[in-house]
């Protein structure tokens, strides 16, 4: 039997939808437009389309999204000094860097990313990136979710797939997915509540000994590799579940870091790629974003 296609695109706008009239009842008791800045340096094309699109999605549900768009040589110095000005705004609820960064040729004039992540205001840290915010979801009593493991567990709770009591895998050790997805799977309480949390999880990477036998022992598989196409179908244990957040170019195509044909044909359910994990990482950026502005007030988050 052909695997359900976890359609994150629209799943996606179910949430934006829910976002713009969370927006809107806010501003109506009073609230601040809530606000996020997001900051460019330099001229990346991918880049440029990232930070687009997230001023867009901001604009569709009310969300005050601006750009502070600096040169490629900016140096590491200015750049901390714009977000220091950013934190000091109390007109800004939500702060985000876009990366890579631009990195001279002269190793002095490079930029240190983690040092610049580290200068945002945790409370302003809408991307989940601050070593405070981190801990935080380790003591499972998290300020804000990375945007892309909470999309994941959104989803995996829109179609009902529960993960407690079973046995997920992550591929990828990123800070930024695999570390973050690994442990809100493993809480007790979830960003869903507990029978999207509770999972025994195993994490794994592109160094992992033997790496296919591990796969098949997934219930759950979470792929956020970078590799394109790295899982195969016959890596993954019939009736599986697999989440594929790596996007990858190859030629003129965008892939994943399944093989998406030989997945449907094993799996029970697949997410696509592109129209998967992508679309609910920018939903749940305009989820942090509105309860940095709630919390900044006092008030209430969702």
């Amino acid at each position: 039997m052909q695997a359900t296609i976890l359609d994150g695109k629209a799943t996606a706008a179910a949430i934006r939808e829910r976002i713009g009239q969370d927006v809107t009842r806010w501003m109506q008791s009073g609230g601040a437009v809530p606000c996020l800045t997001a900051i460019l340096v330099g001229d990346d094309p991918a880049s440029q389309v990232y930070v687009r699109n997230k001023h867009r999605a901001c604009q569709q549900v009310g969300i005050d999204g601006r750009v502070e768009r600096l040169p490629a040589e900016t140096g590491q110095a200015e750049l901390l000094e714009l977000v220091r000005r950013l934190n000091a705004d109390p007109e800004v609820h939500g702060i985000l860097v876009q990366l890579p960064l631009p990195q001279a040729d002269d190793p002095a004039a490079r930029i240190d990313p983690r040092e610049v992540l580290d200068a945002i205001d945790p409370a302003k840290d809408v991307d989940a990136f601050s070593p405070v915010n981190v801990g935080l979801i380790s003591q499972d009593r998290p300020r804000f979710l990375p945007c892309t493991p909470q999309g994941i567990v959104r989803l995996l709770a829109h179609y009902g797939l529960r993960t407690a009591g079973r046995r997920v895998v992550v591929i990828g050790r990123s800070d930024i997915v695999g570390k973050p997805i690994a442990m809100m799977l493993a809480s007790k309480d979830g960003v869903c509540g507990p029978d999207y949390a509770n999972a025994t999880v195993t994490l794994a990477h592109s160094r992992s000994s033997d790496l296919p036998s591990i796969t098949r022992e997934a219930d759950i598989l979470i792929a956020a590799v970078g590799r394109p196409e790295l899982i195969r179908g016959d890596w993954i244990r019939p009736g599986a579940v697999v989440i594929d957040v790596g996007i990858n170019r190859v030629g003129d195509r965008l892939v994943g870091d399944v093989a998406f044909d030989e997945a449907v044909a094993v799996a029970s359910a697949v997410t696509p790629v592109p129209g998967g994990i992508g679309p609910l990482t920018i939903a749940m950026l305009l989820q942090n974003t509105l309860d940095a502005a709630k919390r900044s007030a006092g008030g209430q988050t969702v």
